[in-house]
């Protein structure tokens, strides 16, 4: 069962959300088993209320550990075209088979698996899913604001610096969270290169309803690659 929108909402705001993925290739995936739930359940000793986490097995297996609600997406990419996160209904179906308490998906301007443009995509969504909350990834101002337009619930920065178009920078978009948050009247969660405590709680002033952290988390591999891209950069000095 689905925990509702507004709980969740209640529960994350001016907090956190851990985002526990792992995927193949990575070291923390396993073939046989998940082993995200046990990083979801270190997140929620630590107080967090709702994990972000891709693909059907991890939302099922956090849930089932856990308890904690879950943002699902799939990753999955289609030969030619550019978006990966839950680019296509067919990612859509699972996860509402799956009862992921909300959808999230690209909403970026780049070309979508299935050829549609945003606007029709989630028009769709929302004719055959009317009652899933959908949270949209983007990675622009003008992105966000179509994406609301569309009828989205919540919106991410997920996606900033991950488009040619949109700034590159090894530290988090402050800029388009405030410019989001002074444009919509829906909750704007904060994610994307967030390494640091600091970075957080500043995303939360600009107010941000919430933030989402991954890599500087459940990542190992990407924290031992910052610490030892510290320290050789240090040593080059």
């Amino acid at each position: 069962m689905r925990t509702p929108l507004n709980e969740i909402l209640a529960a994350t705001k001016g907090s956190m959300i851990v985002s526990c993925q792992a995927l193949p290739g990575e070291p923390l995936y396993d073939e046989e088993r998940s082993l995200m739930p046990y990083m979801a359940l270190a997140a929620r000793q630590a107080g967090c209320r709702c994990i972000r986490t891709s693909s059907v097995r991890d939302i099922a297996a956090i849930r089932q550990i856990t308890g904690l609600p879950c943002i699902g997406l799939i990753k999955r990419t289609y030969e030619g075209y550019d978006s990966y996160i839950t680019p296509t209904m067919r990612e859509v179906d699972e996860l509402a088979a799956a009862e992921a308490d909300v959808i999230a998906l690209d909403c970026t301007m780049r070309a979508r698996g299935d050829g549609s443009a945003i606007d029709e995509f989630l028009r769709d969504i929302r004719r055959k899913y009317p009652d899933i909350p959908l949270m949209a990834d983007i990675s622009t101002r003008e992105e966000g604001v179509r994406a609301w337009e569309c009828g989205v619930d919540l919106v991410g920065t997920t996606l900033s610096g991950y488009t040619p178009y949109s700034p590159h920078t090894d530290g988090p978009d402050y800029e388009l969270v405030d410019g989001l948050v002074k444009a919509l009247p829906i909750p704007v969660i904060a994610e994307g290169k967030i390494h640091y405590p600091d970075q957080a709680v500043k995303m939360l002033r600009l107010g941000a309803h919430a933030v989402v952290v991954g890599g500087a988390i459940t990542r190992p591999l990407e924290i031992a690659q910052r610490f030892y891209g510290a320290i050789r950069g240090a040593r080059d000095e």
